[in-house]
């Protein structure tokens, strides 16, 4: 009977020995799951959260930076940061006019305002309870932050809390016959 030499081959090449594949492919992966001795997973939790801690926070579409104060609507807000991310928190009362924009809540704040803001309401803000409508122009909306980096207006107290000394959001167009069954139509 002849003896057969050589390495086995299969349609695609040579065949190696399955031990030696997986001695082979072990040196392989370690260096890739790892950059400079640091394993690659915890390198990219912790630079998006300490990006987002010296990230500054957004108002109107502007970037402020870490730690400064803007006034809007009678308030102060600084910015800081909160569970690693942006956000803008509520200061002093002042009787100084507005040194930022206040659009109103007039659209999704994702891009425009961090967390912590606050804007008088407009009729982006409607809403209905039964067939009632709730005009968003009755109440000052505040970014907040849903599970998933969502971002919506949430209504945060009455108009009469904001201070005004520019133009009032225009009154809602929209009329209680948009209500069916608690739905905005």
């Amino acid at each position: 009977m002849p003896t057969i030499t050589g390495t086995p081959t299969t349609a695609t090449g040579p065949r190696t020995p399955r031990r030696l594949r997986r001695a082979a492919a072990a040196p392989i992966a370690v260096a890739a799951l790892t950059v400079g001795g640091l394993p690659l997973a915890a390198t990219a939790e912790a630079e998006p959260a300490e990006r987002r801690a010296r990230a500054g926070c957004l108002w109107a579409g502007t970037t402020h930076p870490q730690d400064s104060t803007v006034i809007a609507g009678g308030t102060t807000f600084r910015c800081g940061t909160d569970a690693g991310a942006p956000y803008w928190f509520t200061g002093a009362d002042s009787d100084r006019p507005a040194t930022v924009r206040t659009p109103g809540a007039q659209g999704s704040p994702v891009g425009q305002f961090s967390p912590g803001a606050r804007q008088p309401g407009t009729s982006y803000t409607d809403y209905c309870v039964g067939n009632q409508l709730i005009p968003g122009t009755d109440d000052v909306y505040q970014v907040v932050r849903l599970p998933g980096d969502v971002l919506l207006w949430k209504a945060a107290e009455p108009i009469a809390g904001w201070s005004f000394d520019g133009a009032r959001p225009a009154p809602t167009w929209r009329t209680a016959s948009l209500c069916i069954d608690g739905v905005l139509t």
